[in-house]
């Protein structure tokens, strides 16, 4: 669904609703370029064909059609692939702090509803607690899945980045351009202004930010306990998968990327194994984060901290 468009003697814009939240792009174009607005249209398509592939909420999605055939090597596109190998890769480098198969566990906590049609999805599938990510094993040559058992995999902390990567792919023949899905953000090239991106963290306890950085490139995506809720209890959604509660050492976790698909799963990642841990992950992978702890306290790494304000 397009929400906005507009044009001026450089800069082209588009906005739409996709994966939830509102999606919007922006690049630099030559003056009177016939092809800038319908290279932004073919950006941001990006993010309903990934969607339509990997969403746990939708039965006829490739990802939820895995469910009813465990057991079986099951060919999917090469985008499922991808996202599925790559969440694979996440959890097995953050020994399952970060795992994809906790689906059904999402949706009997209430992480359930589908924001498209509303309906309730999930709750009654097999599967539970007793998955993991070792449940799922992939074959790289004929590109098929197989579930060792009954189970739901979730992509919602790598198929948002995905689908900023491929937009970004599609505008990278721009001098400069950005991608904001919902606060995960991918820029290249400088501002409206001819300056570096500045990019602000939202603070997770208070109105405004917690710390603004100028970027010369690339991806930044933040995981916070502020941002779905569910219940009285309000708790939020990022899943510990190896105690089945929510996380609750950090409150926020911001990671820097070349990609927006490594910054998204790793801030989830490093959000649910807590601030020591956490860091050690950005670290290892060798990218840029900051954690924000349950009394405010922040870690960062030293090139973080050199893009602050």
């Amino acid at each position: 669904m397009v929400v906005g468009l507009s044009i001026d003697s450089h800069w082209r814009s588009l906005a739409i609703v996709s994966m939830d939240t509102i999606v919007s792009a922006k690049v630099l174009a030559a003056a009177g370029d016939p092809d800038a607005d319908r290279e932004l249209e073919r950006a941001l398509g990006w993010f309903a064909h990934v969607e339509r592939l990997c969403s746990r909420f939708n039965p006829e999605s490739e990802v939820f059609r895995l469910v009813s055939q465990p057991g079986q090597p099951v060919r999917v596109s090469p985008v499922v692939f991808e996202a599925i190998h790559f969440a694979l890769e996440i959890a097995r480098l953050s020994d399952g702090a970060f795992d994809p198969t906790i689906g059904v566990q999402q949706a009997r906590r209430g992480f359930d509803r589908d924001y498209v049609t509303g309906r309730h999805v999930g709750g009654d599938l097999p599967g539970g607690s007793d998955v993991s990510f070792r449940d799922v094993t992939i074959d790289t040559d004929s590109r098929t899945v197989t579930l060792r058992q009954p189970l739901l995999i979730d992509l919602g902390a790598v198929a948002k980045g995905m689908a900023i990567d491929l937009a970004a792919r599609q505008l990278d023949r721009f001098e400069a351009f950005s991608i904001d899905a919902g606060g995960d953000i991918f820029v290249k090239g400088h501002n409206e202004q001819g300056e570096a991106w500045t990019v602000g963290v939202e603070h997770p306890r208070q109105e405004g930010l917690i710390a603004t950085l100028r970027l010369p490139g690339g991806a930044i995506c933040t995981s916070g306990d502020y941002v779905r809720t569910v219940g009285p209890e309000g708790q939020h959604h990022l899943l510990d998968p190896r105690t089945g509660s929510a996380a609750m050492g950090a409150i926020s976790c911001t990671v820097l990327a070349p990609d927006a698909m490594l910054a998204d799963a790793l801030s989830t990642a490093a959000f649910v194994a807590g601030p020591v841990a956490g860091m050690r992950i950005i670290a290892d992978q060798a990218v840029e984060g900051m954690i924000v702890a349950a009394d405010l306290t922040t870690a960062m790494t030293p090139g973080f901290e050199r893009l602050l304000v």
